[in-house]
């Protein structure tokens, strides 16, 4: 069975791929390694748009000698698999995320981020990677809308490489969460770009969301980088916010319209279902979802990791949660992470 010792320096003169590198998540993950005193060797660029690749290149963060950009594709493995060679560490964040846009090309969403999960994985095993972490979504649980459907199938495929990787020191694992306040497309800058218009729509104003920076998702994958045991899925402790308070600290003086619920969109995040609660421990920063199948030592996971197990039928939600923040906590937030320095307006 897999040893379960934590590895602090799991990233010290390593080679790092990230797919979906030019993504949000991506740039921030990789301008945190440059960072690193003791980082890694080689970071790797692999994405598709070439473009944005060259835009990235560009930015002073990323002038960096340890810097290589890899145009591909996930659903492409012989291209995948050249770009693997020689890393040793993988986070997977390249998935197709548009909601509306899974429900009309459904299977263009099935190759990226069903199929691409497994090329990864396969490329993974033949070479000598020794860690994939990959980007799940707190629509994978329960999901209701096919987007969600196949990070639920990305998130299977990668528990279970960990039951066919032999002697490989090779270990996947997940991370979960939800919607990250200010990464591309979200709700914040819809509201920025729409407060000069005077009104703010909103799908239901019961509608509440759990709140996660791009740092702080960065710090997860690198704090799961380093404790990973390989099969679990961890999803952080967070705090929930009204997406009605978000307009209000964003535009206080704008009238709030009350749109309708749009196809596939949930009332309330949730990231731990009920029938995952057989098998999900609390840790002080974080629950871990456990692998139903015998992968490791569960006991001495729960011991080394000083973790219990939560009360059969616990539901992880972004409504039931023990942690809020309001109207003022997140003006801060968006004026720090968003804003770039344009004061979010006060009420």
């Amino acid at each position: 069975m897999t040893t379960l010792a934590t590895s602090p320096d799991t990233l010290a003169g390593a080679s790092v791929l990230v797919t979906g590198a030019t993504g949000s998540f991506g740039q921030r993950f990789i301008e945190r390694l440059l960072q690193m005193p003791s980082g890694p060797s080689r970071v790797v660029v692999f994405s598709r748009d070439e473009l944005k690749q060259f835009e990235m290149s560009r930015r002073p963060e990323f002038e960096d000698r340890r810097m290589r950009f890899f145009l591909g594709d996930v659903r492409d493995k012989d291209r995948l698999k050249r770009a693997f060679e020689g890393v040793d560490v993988v986070i997977h964040a390249a998935a197709l995320k548009q909601v509306p846009a899974a429900e009309y090309n459904p299977f263009e969403f099935i190759k990226t981020n069903v199929l691409g999960a497994q090329n990864v994985i396969e490329c993974a095993l033949d070479t000598g990677v020794s860690r994939v972490v990959a980007l799940s979504t707190d629509k994978a649980a329960a999901p209701i809308n096919l987007y969600g459907a196949t990070k639920l199938c990305s998130d299977k495929l990668f528990v279970a490489a960990n039951t066919v990787r032999g002697a490989r020191s090779l270990r996947f694992s997940i991370v979960r969460y939800g919607n990250v306040l200010g990464s591309r497309g979200s709700v914040v800058h819809a509201f920025l770009a729409r407060r000069a218009q005077g009104v703010l729509p909103i799908t239901d104003e019961r509608m509440t969301r759990f709140n996660i920076t791009l740092d702080e998702g960065v710090e997860q994958v690198l704090r799961v980088l380093r404790t990973m045991a390989g099969g679990e899925i961890v999803v952080p402790r967070l705090p929930s916010f009204r997406v009605v308070d978000l307009a209000r600290a964003v535009a206080p003086h704008c009238r709030i319209e009350i749109i309708g619920i749009r196809p596939g969109e949930k009332l309330h995040e949730e990231m731990i279902t009920p029938s995952d609660s057989f098998r999900t421990a609390r840790l002080d920063q974080e629950y871990v979802i456990l692998p139903s199948s015998p992968i490791w030592d569960e006991a001495r996971y729960l011991t080394e990791r000083g973790a219990t197990m939560v009360t059969p039928g616990f539901h992880y939600a972004s409504d039931t949660n023990d942690q809020w923040l309001g109207v003022e906590e997140l003006r801060r937030l968006v004026d720090a992470h968003v804003a770039r320095g344009a004061q979010v307006a006060p009420s």
